[in-house]
């Protein structure tokens, strides 16, 4: 089966894009397509505990079975930006 798999900050970087194509066998998990990514992109190893994952928009866990055509986002965490105004 094939799916698209959509990166976000630091995950794209890691893969160098923000959406790849993966082939996997059927019945493969979110937790083992992730695992497989890394395989590819072992940059993005680092985010393994800490990545969200989601699929078709919905947040899932990493037993969730994906099936051909689904979308799985790989969404690191993120921290807040500078200030908008400096303080005086």
């Amino acid at each position: 089966m094939r799916i698209i798999v959509k990166c976000f900050a630091g995950c794209k970087d890691a893969v160098g894009a923000a959406s790849v194509e993966v082939d996997l066998p059927a019945g493969t998990t979110v937790g083992e397509a992730f695992a497989e990514l890394v395989d590819s992109y072992p940059g993005l190893a680092s985010y393994d505990r800490s990545v969200m994952l989601a699929v078709n928009r919905e947040y899932a866990d990493r037993q969730s079975v994906l099936a051909d055509g689904d979308e799985l986002a790989c969404i690191p965490p993120v921290s807040g930006g500078a200030e908008s105004h400096p303080r005086r």
